[in-house]
């Protein structure tokens, strides 16, 4: 996995499907489904409906935390944060024809998921965000720099996607530190036109990663 992740919330203006499709009408390819605290029920049936706006734009969609509706709907893969289901047993549900992503706040955190079978990292938080309780110290340039080269000296080579609080002007910055991608929610739903904020971003992304 590499470039832009949009991961949803609902917000006063947008319930989670808008959010979907205006990441998706922006050019982004790669969507996760966040919906924590929801029923379960609740979360496959918009996952259903994610799944087919995906299916129309030629996007992946992942699922976060519920492994099970990740199946059912058939999504590109799930996102497994520190209190969910654990890798072993998600990969045991899912098969290796999905795609398993873990979060990490520290290189400790990392080398564990590597050894696990993780895909890909979403690594956090870049700065304060409010969209995530219970938020672990954040990182800053300088701690995906270090994280980034613990992982080269480790021989690890997981795609590492930036997380948290990170805005359009601070792409560039993160981009140089060696991560795969960056993954955005707030900086694309609270932009005056989300949808042209995420021309922007992949734009931005695109040329970091020379597509």
């Amino acid at each position: 996995m590499n470039g832009l992740l949009f991961i949803t919330h609902q917000t006063e203006k947008y319930d989670y499907l808008q959010s979907v499709e205006m990441a998706l009408m922006g050019g982004c390819r790669q969507i996760q489904l966040r919906m924590k605290e929801a029923l379960v029920e609740e979360v496959e049936k918009t996952a259903r409906q994610a799944k087919a706006l995906c299916d129309e734009h030629g996007a992946d969609l992942y699922v976060n935390d519920y492994v099970e509706v990740c199946l059912k709907v058939n999504a590109t893969g799930v996102h497994l944060g520190k209190s969910d289901m654990s890798p072993s047993e998600a990969r045991a549900i899912l098969s290796e024809k999905f795609i398993i992503g873990g979060t990490a706040n520290t290189f400790d955190d990392l080398l564990s998921l590597s050894g696990l079978g993780m895909d890909y990292i979403g690594l956090g938080p870049f700065r304060f965000t409010a969209t995530k309780k219970n938020l672990s110290p954040v990182l800053g340039l300088e701690g995906y720099r270090n994280i980034i080269r613990s992982c080269k000296e480790n021989n690890i080579y997981l795609p590492v996607l930036a997380i948290g609080g990170i805005t359009l002007d601070d792409i560039p910055d993160i981009m140089m530190t060696g991560v795969a991608g960056i993954a955005l929610s707030s900086a694309i739903l609270n932009a005056e036109n989300p949808v042209e904020e995420t021309r922007k971003i992949v734009a931005m992304m695109n040329s970091y990663l020379n597509i």
